[in-house]
């Protein structure tokens, strides 16, 4: 009974992974990574995808966090009868309980992951305005007093980027390994369950 996995963009590379490490019988299909800069387009974008894929699989997941849309994606999945893993973003399914830690120690924290690491340039620079309105940096990221990259496969190239982007937003660097924590974990739970349903 294959699964099908109604994914953010952003997280394309590690739930492939995910999928690939345990041979789970899922697919996925994403919605772009981009609508974070545009909350009120998740929604819709995944409802658009459950109506695509409901005759197509057995069974859906949705794999978002709420990201700002307020409780509406939620609202509308119930509506629908999807499941969603929880959580209300990615920061706090990699962190696990080191980003509630981290918050708790300093709310001014910037977070990224692989995936925002890579693509820092085209959702940051460009996506937020900077790349034509520098002086906006400044006004964005005042309240800001750190800049914690949640790692979750380890490349060197990616460090080094990490490290360009704190120096860009003039933010001290903090690298925590976290794998791919409670996306993993919530993954792995609810696939297995199906799995067993199947038998």
């Amino acid at each position: 009974m294959t699964t099908g996995l109604i994914i953010c963009g952003a997280l394309a590379r590690e739930v492939l992974a995910l999928i690939e490490r345990h041979g789970w019988d899922a697919e996925v299909a994403a919605v772009p990574a981009g609508f974070h800069l545009f909350p009120e387009r998740i929604t819709p974008a995944v409802e658009k995808r459950v109506a695509q894929l409901r005759e197509q699989y057995a069974r859906l997941i949705v794999v978002y966090g709420d990201c700002g849309t307020g409780g509406r994606l939620d609202a509308a999945l119930a509506r629908l009868g999807v499941e969603r893993i929880a959580g209300p973003h990615c920061y706090s399914w990699y962190g696990g309980t080191l980003f509630d830690e981290l918050m708790e120690d300093e709310p001014g924290t910037f977070f990224l992951t692989d995936f925002m690491v890579r693509q820092f340039r085209t959702l940051i620079l460009k996506g937020m305005g900077l790349d034509r309105y520098p002086e906006l940096k400044t006004e964005y990221f005042v309240n800001y007093r750190r800049l914690v990259y949640l790692v979750q496969k380890p490349d060197p190239f990616l460090m080094e980027q990490a490290k360009a982007a704190a120096a860009y937003l003039e933010l001290p660097l903090e690298i925590r390994a976290t794998g791919y924590n409670d996306l993993e974990a919530q993954l792995l739970a609810l696939l297995q369950v199906g799995e067993l349903m199947a038998e």
